[in-house]
């Protein structure tokens, strides 16, 4: 069976992290912090010998595996690939609104007033559902449709690996979150996803395998 060592970074800081707001499809660029969440991660993971890179097709995810990349020694031979599969959930009609704000009126549908209260009675894929349900424009991903396409930037990253290679991918908040919590809920801690975060999987053929997650300090 193939296995693949995945090191997967949140993003660096962005000016919509920056102000709160909802942060899905929708891009902005990296803060002067974000950079530095970039760099950090870079210096944290130079001693890794990547043999491809992976991120999403969000500039603020390409910029941090870029950043990232330039403290490599191996960075020369290291092939990218940026995939739109890997982005973070779509919030339709709610991108780029404040995120309290959303999460007030998703959770009037449930009775709750904040992010904190809706996780904790109804978990990450619940509350994906109530986002889309919420949503005016039925747009937003529903948990089904977010999974279906995050599964197949997974098949497209498997195709284009080797068994016993090691990798960098690059994405988003709330979807490393909601990996960590699927494949290994025992390490989603309820803390969010920090930006510049580290976490690392085992890819095999038909499976995940999440190692530990969201560290900021020395990585092994």
């Amino acid at each position: 069976m193939k296995k693949v060592t995945a090191y997967l970074v949140r993003h660096g800081q962005t000016y919509m992290n920056l102000y709160n707001k909802v942060q899905g499809w929708i891009d902005s660029p990296l803060t002067e912090k974000g950079i530095r969440d970039a760099k950090n991660a870079g210096e944290r993971l130079k001693g890794v010998n990547f043999n491809a890179a992976f991120s999403s097709d969000s500039g603020r995810a390409i910029d941090t595996a870029r950043l990232i990349l330039r403290a490599n020694p191996h960075n020369m031979n290291i092939v990218s690939y940026q995939y739109p599969e890997l982005r973070e959930q779509f919030h339709g009609y709610f991108e780029g609104n404040d995120l309290n704000q959303m999460w007030q009126f998703v959770g009037a549908q449930v009775q709750k007033t904040s992010e904190k209260e809706v996780l904790k009675d109804f978990g990450l894929e619940r509350a994906r559902d109530l986002i889309h349900r919420a949503d005016l424009y039925n747009n937003a991903e529903n948990n089904a449709m977010f999974w279906e396409r995050l599964n197949f930037g997974f098949d497209k990253i498997r195709q284009n690996t080797e068994d016993g290679q090691q990798i960098l991918i690059v994405s988003h908040g709330m979807t490393i979150r909601s990996i960590v919590d699927r494949y290994a809920p025992d390490l989603d801690t309820g803390v969010p996803i920090a930006n510049g975060a580290i976490t690392k999987l085992i890819i095999t053929d038909d499976d995940i395998k999440v190692e530990w997650a969201n560290k900021l300090g020395e990585i092994k």
